[in-house]
């Protein structure tokens, strides 16, 4: 099983160099922290007296390694969920925070848990989730994979300016969807057609 440390450098990797996009809520942002983050956290990598876009450009793989380790594994209490969920829940976090945990939530209620959808990882959701795998361990990480993916289907089907996000220019998969589906078992990845026909909407 992976360590929280490869897990974390497995996300740096997905997540990339130094990006400015303007069609991305999370603005500037380098190795997956943005510029929001930074701010949030009160990291002035240059210490110049303010957190700006030099800050993100200046950060390390080792400064986001860090940064995801300690605050979007510990402190969420993601090391509380059932081991071979947490990569998945992890990856999530870094890409959309607590709606990471909304999803979970929302996942457990369908399945018969009464849970506020507030985006914590508090004692019932903790609860919620090991029981949930105890009864279906073959598929509450399949089940959390397609959530996500359908999360990134929805923002799309939404926002016309995040569909570069979850489409190619060639109309195949976008990053959100590849993403999704790198905890997904294959048998669920959606194929060509399958994703075509999803996409048809979309202008």
């Amino acid at each position: 099983m992976q360590t929280v440390r490869d897990i974390a450098s497995d996300i740096v990797a997905r997540e990339g160099g130094f990006v400015n996009d303007p069609d991305d809520p999370g603005g500037a942002t380098n190795h997956g922290v943005t510029i929001h983050t930074l701010r949030r956290l009160g990291i002035d990598k240059n210490q110049d007296g303010a957190i700006s876009i030099a800050d993100v450009r200046a950060l390390t793989r080792h400064d986001a390694i860090e940064i995801f380790e300690k605050h979007y594994f510990r402190k969420p209490l993601i090391a509380q969920l059932p081991e071979p969920l947490q990569a998945s829940v992890f990856d999530m976090y870094v890409n959309a925070g607590g709606n990471a945990v909304k999803i979970l939530q929302r996942l457990l209620r369908d399945m018969g848990f009464p849970l506020a959808i507030d985006g914590a990882l508090g004692p019932r959701t903790i609860a919620a989730t090991r029981e949930a795998w105890a009864s279906a361990p073959d598929h509450l990480v399949d089940a959390y994979g397609i959530a996500r993916r359908n999360y990134y289907f929805r923002i799309a089907d939404k926002r016309p300016a995040s569909r570069k996000f979850a489409r190619t220019r060639a109309g195949g998969k976008g990053g959100w969807i590849r993403r999704a589906e790198e905890f997904i078992s294959a048998q669920y990845h959606l194929s060509d057609l399958q994703f075509q026909q999803r996409v048809a909407s979309w202008a």
